[in-house]
């Protein structure tokens, strides 16, 4: 794993405007990134991300179990009571999965570390599953690549091999957003673009548009009956709103399903500590009140802890409310972001690496129960947060 510098593309910017790729460039910095990409050979990629975050993904559908069977875990984890049997009967069903991202620290040497699983509503997925093919293509045909060099980017293929599994042909789907969202609005049409491969048909609604029928089925934009629907807005706020007591009634599937409710809360993390303790993919990690607490389990990963941890909110995004505390110092900590006053976990501090100066997070991407994909963002500062740099990549 290495960082080179590599000519950007001419007129790559007017290329991005042209495909709709609007927020390359966000609040006056460059989102998209390609003066220098990232080098993999394809034995990291094989062996450091795609087996692991494959296991990965199987040891966290085995938490779901586990998690699920609890009351005393649902708890933790923040599942409102009204709202259990619908998580548990959701996985009970086989209700469907689509995709997932893992975050992981790694500098191609020694077991990539995971930092958590984005599983319900993780963005970046047009910029990592198109945009640095792309890229990749034409650095290929410019002569700045090897004709032999490649990229870990099945995502797209794996997407449109996803929806014609599960999925008969002409099939319906809808799939929502907040609206003037561009970010979030790219992530959704990457997805209705598979699905449209596959054959289905896709439509799109604002999720402020979407409306409950006299029958409570739940109708869109254009009052046509949703019978299945992505939507990119993640459980644990639809949970909380009076949205969700038409859950049950609309007879709607949804995607990502509601179980995934228990995979994208960062309560997993300590859940998989629990049953998989010294992996050696995972970290060390604690309900907050466990280590308050003195449970066994904490005094044993004392040491790790010790010399440096970071807490994280059940929910937050792009960074938001996490802190790292190095020797019982906090040494960096990121805006609350409204979720400061969340439940906490406790996991140990792994570094990032540092490739000139920025700090690269690998995001695994999982379609169905297999990794097929990989985008890399960096960040100058040691917590990853919203305007990050996306960074191409390619395996040589």
């Amino acid at each position: 794993m290495r960082k080179i510098e590599l000519p950007e593309r001419e007129g790559w910017r007017a290329k991005a405007e042209e495909l709709g790729f609007t927020f390359a460039d966000m609040h006056g910095e460059p989102y998209w990134e390609e003066s220098s990409a990232y080098e993999f050979s394809l034995e990291e990629i094989e062996t450091g991300i795609e087996d692991p975050c494959t296991e990965l993904h199987s040891m966290a559908r085995e938490a779901v179990a586990e998690i699920l069977a609890s009351e005393e875990l649902m708890a933790r984890l923040a599942i409102p009571e009204e709202h259990r049997d619908l998580v548990a009967d959701s996985w009970k069903r086989a209700e469907p999965e689509i995709y997932g991202r893992f975050d992981l620290a790694w500098d191609g040497t020694g077991p990539a570390k995971m930092l958590e699983y984005n599983a319900d509503t993780p963005t970046s997925l047009y910029e990592s599953a198109s945009f640095q093919w792309s890229w990749l293509e034409d650095q290929i045909a410019a002569g700045v690549l090897p004709e032999d060099a490649d990229q870990f980017n099945g995502i797209h293929e794996a997407l449109v091999e996803r929806f014609r599994g599960l999925f008969p042909p002409n099939t319906d789907l809808h799939f929502t957003a907040m609206g003037g969202n561009p970010e979030d609005y790219a992530t959704v049409e990457c997805m209705a673009w598979a699905a449209r491969e596959a054959g289905m048909g896709a439509h799109y609604s604002d999720l402020e548009k979407i409306a409950v029928s006299t029958k409570g089925q739940f109708l869109d934009a254009e009052d046509r009956v949703i019978g299945t629907l992505f939507k990119l807005y993640p459980w644990e706020d639809l949970l909380r709103e009076d949205f969700s007591r038409h859950l049950v009634t609309s007879g709607c599937l949804m995607l990502e399903p509601a179980w995934k409710a228990v995979v994208s809360n960062k309560g997993l993390l300590p859940v998989l500590w629990r049953m998989y303790a010294g992996h050696p993919n995972l970290l060390p990690a604690f309900f907050e009140d466990e280590i308050a607490g003195g449970a066994p389990e904490a005094r044993r990963a004392a040491d790790a802890l010790g010399r440096g941890h970071v807490t994280k909110p059940l929910f937050s995004r792009e960074g938001a409310a996490i802190r790292i505390v190095e020797n019982g110092v906090e040494t960096e900590a990121s805006p609350e972001g409204g979720y400061g006053a969340h439940p906490k976990i406790v996991q140990a501090y792994h570094p990032l690496p540092e490739f000139g100066g920025f700090r690269p997070v690998l995001g695994a991407w999982i379609v169905g129960e297999a990794c097929v994909g990989l985008g890399v963002r960096e960040d100058r500062g040691r917590i990853t947060q919203d305007l990050s740099r996306f960074k191409p990549h390619y395996i040589r």
